[in-house]
């Protein structure tokens, strides 16, 4: 039975009124209204974003209520496109479409509640190439989308982020981020956020970042954060670098859940550190070193990268990258569950075996004040054991609807194997104790292949174009030819007709 925890003080509760608007198609906009004006109500408790939404943003409501957008081609911009979709909030965005979406910019979210239904999408379903997508807005549901960026146009930026600006209540699901020349998918200064089965990997390590060679998986954070389920594989650092409080100054805005997730393959620099000023619970991960992280094979000690769980991080970076000795002001850990794959001594006592000092001023002394032994407080995730996340995780992780593409099932079969097929010219020529080759580690998309193929097919007949097949409609009784009939309850006491059929195509309803 799922629970929850909440710090003294801290209200998850609100009153919600949906609302039943006209639809539009494709190119035709109107001015949208949000949760509180329309004639459809449901008044009590938040709801589920989703079935199986689970952490801080669980009850982010995205669309609900709102217009429907379709998305009818695969252009960075006009009519039917998708960044014209994202041009006006309270909406849920549905896809007649599959394939590649070249961006000439980056794609912004700026309009809240609103829901990306990715599983919508005809055929081999939806990735964005060439920029990064930009989370600035509250209250949404982003699902079974690709971000692969690329090198393309030698942007040097995450595939996906939210790392900025303090919004609340966003949940990001199955979705694949990878080819980033920064991190894959960066998440900080937020509150009430989910990352879950997600799959990061392959961020580009000698590419186009104006610091020189990067490829790093994310910089994580905010207040009751959740990053749960998802798979970090194949990334030279920052798997994950715990943001801290950094940038905000404010050490109880920091509290991140870091639950169930498994981390693959990490490379030479670091595999998750930082958490300056922050509070953090690392529970029942499955760490797997791959070919691209040294260390010793079988020794367990503090210089060996392959069995670290965290590197502890001792001081505080200032705004001008400067490190000042005197400001130490080290994270809070609670540490328990984790699985470090091949180092049964690390498995059995997380802390003393697989966090290591940084090797700065008074870190050993700071990691004595830094263990935790309760975990800090969390929104509600139902927590299985590392051995089995990792199998959950790999089963399920990442954009498998309306199917994992090429991508993601090497980067699972590489996980599975302990292996890697590919690498980048760069990574080639480092050699260390523990390395091997190729390790996995890439300097741009076109070191395995490039981008797959995404093709299309006919997408269902909707001839109110309120985002619900005309024979599911018809199946589950409602009127293929009334649009309103999207954001009734008919079907479920709480979700709207049309979250009932976009949940149903997931198998959770």
């Amino acid at each position: 039975m799922m629970y929850w925890k909440t710090l003294a003080g801290a209200v998850f509760g609100c009153l919600i009124i949906w609302q039943a608007s006209g639809c539009k198609k494709a190119g035709q906009p109107t001015s949208p209204s949000g949760p509180g004006s329309g004639d459809t109500a449901q008044v009590g408790e938040p709801y589920l974003a989703f079935p199986g939404a689970e952490g801080g943003g669980r009850l982010a409501w995205g669309g609900r209520g709102g217009d429907v957008y379709e998305v009818t081609n695969l252009n960075d911009s006009g009519p039917g496109s998708l960044r014209d979709a994202l041009n006006a909030g309270h909406r849920t965005i549905v896809f007649r479409v599959s394939g590649i979406i070249y961006l000439k910019s980056p794609l912004k979210i700026t309009h809240d509640s609103i829901t990306i239904a990715g599983q919508t999408a005809p055929g081999a379903g939806i990735c964005i190439a060439g920029y990064t997508v930009s989370i600035q807005a509250n209250h949404l549901i982003i699902r079974y989308l690709r971000c692969r960026m690329g090198d393309i146009d030698k942007y040097p930026d995450d595939a996906m982020h939210a790392n900025g600006g303090g919004y609340h209540d966003i949940i990001i699901d199955h979705c694949s981020l990878s080819w980033s020349i920064d991190e894959a998918g960066s998440f900080y200064d937020i509150k009430n956020f989910t990352l879950q089965w997600c799959i990061l990997s392959e961020s580009l390590y000698h590419s186009y970042h104006p610091k020189g060679d990067h490829g790093y998986g994310g910089i994580w954070g905010g207040y009751m954060a959740s990053f749960h389920h998802n798979l970090l594989a194949d990334h030279t650092s920052r798997n994950p670098r715990f943001c801290g409080s950094r940038y905000t100054g404010k050490p109880d805005s920091e509290i991140v859940d870091f639950r169930n997730n498994v981390i693959y393959n990490w490379g030479n620099i670091n595999s998750a550190y930082g958490g300056e000023g922050g509070h953090y619970n690392m529970v029942n991960n499955y760490y797997k070193p791959g070919p691209a992280t040294p260390g010793d094979l079988t020794v367990s000690s503090n210089k060996n990268l392959r069995n670290r769980i965290l590197q502890y991080t001792s001081y505080y970076y200032a705004s001008d990258a400067a490190v000042y000795p005197d400001t130490l002001w080290g994270g809070q850990f609670y540490i328990n569950g984790n699985v470090v794959e091949g180092y049964p001594d690390v498995s059995a006592d997380n802390w003393s075996k697989g966090v290591q000092p940084d090797g700065y001023y008074r870190a050993t002394q700071l990691m004595q004040q830094a263990r935790v032994d309760a975990p800090f407080p969390y929104a509600p995730v139902r927590t299985q054991t590392a051995q089995d996340a990792y199998q959950s995780v790999l089963d399920s992780a990442g954009a498998i609807l309306p199917q994992r593409d090429p991508i993601d099932q090497r980067i699972v079969e590489e996980v599975r194997t302990g292996t890697a097929h590919y690498e980048g010219a760069a990574y080639a020529q480092i050699n260390a104790t523990g390395i091997t080759h190729p390790s996995g580690i890439i300097d741009s998309q076109n070191d395995v292949g490039g981008y797959p193929n995404y093709p299309s097919a006919t997408p269902p007949v909707d001839s109110d174009h309120d985002g619900m097949p005309d024979d599911w409609e018809i199946q589950h009784g409602l009127n293929p030819h009334d649009p309103s009939d999207r954001n009734l309850y008919t079907l479920d006491k709480h979700y709207t007709n049309l979250e009932v059929y976009l949940n149903s195509l997931t198998g959770m309803q």
